[in-house]
């Protein structure tokens, strides 16, 4: 009878404990940004990030890094190693984070990740899509990937992402209040443009990045192009290149003499003739570096260099969850009554306050006259 009750004791027990591990975790469905239905167990411990870093600061808060156990480390200490180590300044286990590789230099890791047994992986789409042998066997293994995508530059994929994200890390209100802010803002832009009207103004972009003897890249369909297509604007790129991205003729941008050009700059190593722009570029070290390009042969009698419209703009600031504060640069520029009331740096300076562990600082858009 004492065994029987014992055995009776230990069922009770093991049932209690089973309820109780049942209440603390459920599986969750999340909607991707390519609109797959993915199953999550919640509330998940152990994550991996291959892209979107800032988003995911931003949507799940500094603290969600002490869950992260792996990221793709190339696009952003290799990418972009001043703002990685600023993050690293005030992410404690960042600058040792394990590193899962890259897809687009051939080192990401089916292997790495599974041995990391994450919970959840977080994947870019152009990796998702190009990675397809690597990605069915991390899901073999058991792992659920959620895609996010704000490359696509597509409103609905944004939201999509900022809300998985959110509900994978238990930050759903956060998650909210962000895509709510983006969408406010996205189409607060587009309403005062077509509210403003008038003839398109013609605008030509070049990454700024090796120096003014150096043609960088412009981009059409995508990037910048796809900024400037959505903000109404007449892209000089377009139909001058051969794919989405690569450099236009110089004797092309001078035939065009367009109204604003754009050099798009950031804080990259070993590039010292590049647009300076970020947290550690000063307002004169932009304007001179971005002065140099405009002393290009034939450069002083283009229209946009002569009515103070050429401009440093900084990479990292299109196709992100924060690029409406690059919308709103661009579209104060080419329709000044329209936006009389916006700023973009407060609008930037306000989102680094509220979403992002490090403080705002540096130079991100200025045009070459004061």
């Amino acid at each position: 009878m004492k065994y029987s009750m014992y055995w009776v004791r230990c069922t009770l027990v093991l049932a209690w404990a089973m309820v109780s591990v049942a209440a603390w975790s459920a599986t969750i469905e999340v909607t991707d940004a390519l609109g797959r239905k993915v199953s999550v167990v919640s509330p998940v411990k152990r994550v991996a990030v291959n892209f979107n870093f800032e988003e995911f600061t931003a949507v799940a808060g500094k603290e969600a890094w002490t869950k992260v156990v792996g990221i793709s480390r190339e696009p952003w200490a290799g990418w972009r190693p001043v703002i990685f180590k600023r993050y690293a300044a005030v992410i404690p286990n960042l600058e040792a984070m394990p590193d899962i590789g890259h897809s687009d230099d051939g080192t990401f890791s089916a292997e790495k990740i599974i041995a990391l047994k994450p919970d959840v992986l977080f994947m870019s789409e152009w990796a998702f899509k190009s990675m397809i042998t690597a990605r069915e066997q991390i899901e073999s293994a058991g792992i659920p990937i959620v895609v996010i995508d704000y490359n696509a530059q597509i409103l609905d994929r944004h939201l999509a992402s900022t809300r998985a994200m959110g509900k994978v890390m238990g930050t759903e209100a956060r998650a909210e209040e962000l895509a709510k802010l983006y969408e406010r803002e996205y189409k607060d832009v587009l309403a005062r443009i077509a509210k403003a009207g008038g003839k398109p103004k013609k605008v030509y972009v070049e990454l700024g990045q090796a120096g003014p003897e150096t043609i960088g890249n412009s981009y059409s369909g995508t990037m910048w192009g796809k900024m400037l297509t959505t903000l109404g604007a007449v892209n000089l790129a377009d139909g001058k290149l051969a794919g989405p991205w690569g450099p236009i003729n110089a004797e092309a941008v001078l035939a065009e003499d367009p109204d604003m050009i754009l050099m798009a700059g950031s804080s990259w190593v070993n590039k010292p003739k590049a647009v300076k722009t970020g947290y550690e570029a000063t307002l004169e070290l932009t304007r001179n570096s971005l002065l140099a390009y405009a002393q290009r042969p034939g450069w002083p009698g283009l229209r946009a260099v002569r009515n103070g419209e050429l401009h440093a703009i900084e990479h990292g600031l299109c196709r992100t969850l924060y690029d409406f504060v690059a919308m709103q640069y661009i579209a104060k520029r080419l329709y000044p009554d329209a936006f009389k009331d916006v700023n973009p740096e407060a609008s930037w300076r306000a989102y680094h306050e509220k979403y992002l562990p490090v403080s705002y600082a540096g130079v991100w858009m200025l045009p070459s006259k004061p």
